[in-house]
Formats: structure tokens, sequence, C-alpha cells
């Protein structure tokens, strides 16, 4: 994901709620949430300056921000000077919110094992603003073939197989309505990314699945089915690895009615359901 793609991303939830009745947030709140999403794989460190910029909040402000998420372990100081990291307050957080997923319980068994037998990389994830995060990662154990992405990876809607599976299972008002933020957000390069993207949302109604070929990583195919949690909230359920092994064809008749037949088998364990597809 490219440095551009993730700067635009930072401020995704702001971008989402736009449009939306912001008068009962707490302002403060918002700019210290902020301050930790810029925060990730690909810039685990950051100082002021770079969270000034990625923001747009103004410095001093920046620097009272950090000293409050620092005194409460939500970020702690890097090797380098005035440079930080994010916390052990974080992880706790997320372990928290992890174990209460009964989602992960009841996908990881399956996905293990599909990962075992097809040797590809399974992956369930949710949206946190204009991403979807992995929530499971499952890989098989004797590969070194598949993707390197974990608990807390992200990949961006428009472009992977996760996020256009999501958009796909969503009310349509509501797809639109993100979609017009991430046009938004993507600026010039939107052009280029929306026709595979719609072209994969229909495919998605009619088949079930969707694929992205290359298309968030350059070497990395992946096909995806999307699963609806018993109180509505709409997660995907990925499988893919190394282009030349995971070709299109393979993902289509392999992957893709294996995806489907574990995305169904979840939702009766936790009592959601799977979309159905509209061939016509």
């Amino acid at each position: 994901m490219s440095t551009e793609k993730n700067d635009a991303s930072l401020s995704s939830a702001d971008a989402t709620d736009a449009r939306g009745d912001r008068s009962d947030t707490v302002s403060a709140l918002e700019r210290g949430i902020s301050v930790l999403r810029c925060f990730s794989e690909d810039r685990p460190v950051l100082g002021h300056a770079d969270i000034a910029r990625m923001t747009g909040i103004p410095r001093p402000t920046v620097n009272r921000l950090v000293a409050t998420l620092l005194s409460l372990g939500m970020l702690k100081a890097a090797q380098v000077a005035d440079r930080f990291m994010l916390g052990p307050g974080v992880v706790s957080l997320s372990r928290v919110f992890l174990g209460s997923l009964d989602v992960r319980a009841a996908a990881r068994p399956s996905m293990q094992a599909m990962a075992e037998e097809v040797g590809a990389s399974v992956y369930l994830a949710i949206r946190d603003g204009m991403e979807m995060v992995l929530i499971e990662a499952c890989r098989p154990r004797s590969s070194m073939l598949s993707a390197r992405l974990d608990v807390g990876s992200r990949a961006p809607l428009a472009n992977s197989a996760l996020g256009r599976a999501y958009l796909s299972a969503l009310p349509e008002a509501q797809r639109n309505q993100l979609i017009d933020s991430m046009r938004l957000l993507r600026g010039p390069e939107w052009d280029a990314i929306a026709p595979n993207m719609l072209r994969a949302i229909g495919e998605s109604h009619r088949l079930g699945y969707c694929l992205s070929l290359g298309e968030f990583h350059r070497e990395i195919n992946s096909v995806s089915v999307p699963l609806i949690g018993p109180d509505g909230e709409v997660m995907a359920l990925n499988g893919g690895g190394a282009a030349f092994v995971f070709t299109e064809e393979r993902l289509r008749n392999e992957l893709a009615p294996r995806l489907q037949h574990i995305a169904r088998s979840i939702a009766r364990d936790i009592g959601g359901h799977v979309p159905t597809p509209s061939p016509g």
C-alpha cells in the first residue's frame, strides 16, 4: 500500500461520518484517536511533525495530545529522540476487543484447515474507517509463499478483495455514501480504481464472491466472500496467496466455493447469515 494511500486513510473514520451530526462528540477525544490511527505497520515510529502533517492538527495541540497519550501508556518513546510508538495500553485494549469476538473462535478451525489443505492464507476482517482490518489470520505451516499479513493488518476497501466483499454486502444507500467518501479521499487516482471495484462488487452480487488480482499487493491474488453477524455487522472472509500459485481459475473453482462453505458454517454458529447471490 502506498504512503499516499495510507495517508489518505488516516482520517477515514472522520470522512465516513463527515455528513452526519457530530454535535454529540468530543473533539479532544476524536483528535487523540486520530493521533493513534497515524501509526501502522508501515509507519510504526512517528514524530510530532509527522503526526501534525498526517492529521492536520496544529503542532502545539499535537504536542499536548502526545504528552497525554504517553502518560496513559497509549504511546511510548522510541529509541530515536522525539519519536514515538504505540504503547502497551493499546495492546491491552485490542486484546479485550479481540477476546470478545466469538466469531473468531467459530471461524479459526475451518480457516486453519483450509489454509493447510490448499496452501493459502485465510483471513477474516471487519471495516475500520476506509480500510479492512484483520481480526483473524491463518497461514499454512508448510508454505513460504503465503502473504505475511497478520491480525491488525489493514487492506484498502477499494482494491482489496476483502474491501470489495464488504462493500457488496452493504445496503445500497450506505454503500454509495461510503464510495462517495472514498472518491473524495482518493482524488485523481479514483478514476483508475473505481471500474475494477464496481465490477467486483457486481460480481459478488451475482456469484457470492469477488476477486482482487494483484491490485492490493502486485504479486498476490485473492478471493473474498461477505459474512454478516447476528447484529448486522458486515465481515469478509478471504483466501489467496502468490499470484503464480493462486491463478484466477483456481480462485474461482477451488477457493471461492471453499470460502462460501466456511462462511455459511460460521454464520450458522454465530446466528448470522451470508448474503444470497442474485444471478439475474
